[in-house]
């Protein structure tokens, strides 16, 4: 982040308008907490922003769609298998750990690819390698290891690669 930053009345306007919406909400809607809203709308932003880090932006806003398009229909036949399997004998689960190595390591893109992983029924995030070379998951069902590694990493983590650009 940078270390100098201009003086500007909105460092984060859509922050701004969300805090002042969220004020007259919880208060009613009278002249002095309009007021009172929009002062704290401009000054807490102003104290908060030189803390916050600069995150990555989107390269490809396109993308996004078809990445969560992908995401919501993975969910659908993911919930499909789940129960079909969740319905079936137990003893037939091959619950297993897998480890799935990364490309991706900004804060932002992997945060939304461990959490991809987790809202796929059937598989979760379980733990994040402390150097962020590794993704550890939790599978009910596995077949074969190294085919849902390349899945996760060609649906989820190429994406993503692509849309932030990491």
């Amino acid at each position: 982040m940078d270390k100098v930053r201009k003086f500007i009345w909105f460092p984060t306007p859509y922050y701004s308008i969300l805090l002042w919406l969220v004020w007259q909400i919880l208060h009613d809607f009278s002249r002095g907490h309009m007021v009172l809203g929009a002062v704290f709308a401009i000054v807490i932003p102003w104290i908060v922003a030189p803390l916050s880090e600069k995150e990555p932006v989107a390269k490809k806003p396109l993308k996004v769609l078809t990445y969560v398009f992908r995401l919501l229909f993975d969910i659908v036949v993911s919930n499909y298998d789940v129960a079909k399997r969740v319905l079936q004998s137990n003893s037939s689960l091959k619950p297993a750990f897998i480890a799935v190595p990364l490309a991706i390591n900004e804060p932002l893109p992997l945060t939304i690819f461990t959490s991809s992983v987790s809202l796929t029924p059937g598989t979760v995030s379980v733990e994040l390698s402390d150097n962020r070379q590794w993704l550890y998951v939790h599978v009910l069902h596995l077949e074969d290891e190294q085919q849902l590694i390349n899945l996760i990493k060609d649906r989820y983590e190429a994406p993503l690669k692509e849309i932030f650009g990491c």
